[in-house]
């Protein structure tokens, strides 16, 4: 069933055509990852098709009801049931106050509560935790209408879409399969476009040559021997004219060939971001951090008790766990020097936080990386060409980048101080996938010792060599991948799941019941001792479930 059509698609940004899109069609059936470089025009897009914003040129028809995720606006209800806010372990009124993954999956719960034909998604795994995201999946898959989804989470893309939507130069093409399907045909389209690119070329160069040699034989045809009489000259004269014209023939033939020629442009290579910098001061020491007796609450939540870890020199150690559950404190407090917290003798710390707090609004990208610089401005300006800011790009002012760009030029300034030890919150926030890819495979090169935050999957799969996860406020340390740490937890033979499952299973009915008898009480039922158990009762599930 045809749920939109897009028809002559035309959008600028002043005098920048960001979508020229002849022909776009959605189905039913469509589960659509759209994908692009950061300000390619994936909201905008998203923007068009749900009639949130009008295009320049064309039409846009819809046949079917929607519903709209976004990141950067207020939730459209104050409400959302009660049932399904349990489900997604959060209230069912909207809170100002709430964290950032609680306003998603209010949003989310609201999307499922809608029974709408197609979901629009922008960064809907924003802000979750892993098993947030694990769970969105699943409703995601159980979820029986079309689906649109702006991600930059490369697994969520895997696991849920039959189709992906590249935008490129305000073109739109579609790859059937999820996303690694799609990175392979990419892979053959870039690859059968350099064979092209060099077959054309040889062909080129061939033919020219050709007409060369060709036009050479033409100016070098011996004219007739003095020692020959008039007739055998003639003779000879006639056979070196049949024999230039056909000469000529052949060069036009060769010109007319190359005129005709199908020129193939050389396929771009894609820049890559590269974070090699100059030697520091290099740590010998085995532990570079070390938590000991680390105990932590605000007002009565207790975040840490009698937690410990370990930071190894030369690890890729990543810092997992629940929203909420303390990674950012526990990076906070390293920062800060807790007395809980040792650092080893001589380690300089490069932190990059979600913030962005070290870049300075009114500055230009190079005037902030070269305020606490210890290398000179031309190995500045060859690390900003590095992380994709060429020419005149570097003199822009802070206020004016994208996300993506605040986050490089953070990256930037940081590599630049004088560090041997860094610690990454969350750096792969506001990258797009190809971004986010380069500075994975930059950071499983880097050979000193990192510290990250991540709740990207795949992205921890492929840089961390050591796991600390936070479990029932302690810190839980594994020396191996994420994919080895995931193992083991799966084995690990858990006594109480059973007894848990169970009593998660009885909180559910009784919080079932209470919903209905809080809808539609009746004379007997005291109302305010009613809601009062639905409260307790939504808070232990909340406890069992973490």
């Amino acid at each position: 069933m045809l749920l939109i059509e897009g028809l002559n698609i035309k959008k600028y940004y002043g005098d920048r055509l960001i979508l020229d899109i002849e022909n776009l069609k959605i189905y039913s059936e469509d589960r659509i990852g759209v994908v692009g470089l950061n300000g390619m025009g994936k909201t905008t897009l998203m923007n068009i098709l749900c009639g949130k914003l009008r295009p320049d040129e064309g039409l846009v028809k819809g046949y079917g009801s929607f519903s709209y995720i976004s990141q950067l606006e207020s939730s459209e209800q104050e409400e959302v049931d009660r049932e399904l806010a349990s489900k997604f372990n959060i209230e069912d009124s909207w809170k100002d106050y709430m964290s950032g993954g609680e306003k998603t999956k209010f949003k989310l719960a609201q999307s499922f509560n809608s029974n709408s034909q197609l979901i629009f998604a922008d960064e809907p795994t924003s802000n979750l935790d892993m098993d947030s995201v694990k769970f969105l999946e699943e409703k995601f898959k159980a979820y029986d209408g079309a689906l649109i989804v702006v991600s930059h989470d490369r697994e969520f893309l895997d696991v849920l879409c039959n189709k992906i939507l590249e935008i490129e130069n305000g073109k739109v093409k579609f790859y059937i399969g999820n996303y690694t399907a799609y990175k392979h045909q990419k892979q053959m389209e870039r690859e059968r476009a350099q064979f092209e690119y060099e077959e054309y070329e040889r062909e080129k160069e061939r033919l020219e040559v050709a007409v060369v040699d060709t036009k050479d034989k033409v100016r070098t045809m011996k004219k007739a021997p003095s020692r020959m009489g008039n007739s055998e000259a003639r003779l000879h004269k006639m056979g070196n004219q049949k024999a230039k014209a056909n000469l000529d023939r052949a060069v036009k033939n060769m010109q007319a060939r190359l005129e005709h020629l199908e020129v193939k442009e050389k396929p771009k290579n894609i820049s890559k971001i590269k974070l090699d910098v100059l030697s520091t001061d290099k740590l010998y020491s085995k532990i570079l951090i070390s938590g000991r007796n680390i105990n932590k609450a605000f007002n009565n939540k207790i975040i840490f008790s009698d937690a410990e870890f370990d930071i190894y020199n030369g690890s890729k150690t990543v810092l997992i766990g629940a929203n909420g559950s303390g990674k950012s404190t526990l990076i906070s407090m390293i920062m800060k020097g807790d007395n809980s917290i040792k650092l080893s003798q001589g380690a300089k710390i490069g932190y990059f936080s979600q913030s962005l707090d070290v870049l300075e609004d009114k500055l230009s990208i190079i005037e902030n990386v070269m305020k606490e610089s210890i290398y000179n401005e031309t190995f500045a300006r060859t690390l900003l060409a590095r992380l994709l800011f060429k020419n005149e790009d570097i003199y822009k002012k802070v206020e004016v980048l994208s996300g993506g760009e605040r986050v490089k030029a953070s990256f930037a300034k940081i590599f630049l101080q004088d560090i041997n030890l860094l610690i990454l919150d969350e750096p792969t926030n506001y990258l797009d996938i190809y971004s986010m890819e380069a500075l994975e495979e930059a950071l499983k090169d880097y050979s000193r010792t990192i510290l990250f935050v991540s709740h990207d999957r795949r992205f921890v799969s492929s840089v961390a060599d050591n796991i600390i996860s936070i479990e029932n406020k302690r810190l839980i340390s594994f020396k191996g991948s994420y994919e080895e740490f995931l193992e083991k937890k799966n084995k690990k033979v858990d006594v109480s799941k059973e007894e848990r499952e169970k009593k998660i299973l009885v909180l559910e009915n009784r919080l079932s019941e209470l919903i209905g008898r809080l809808s539609m009480p009746s004379k007997k039922d005291d109302v305010e001792k009613l809601d009062r158990e639905y409260k307790e009762t939504l808070s232990e599930l909340k406890e069992l479930k973490k």
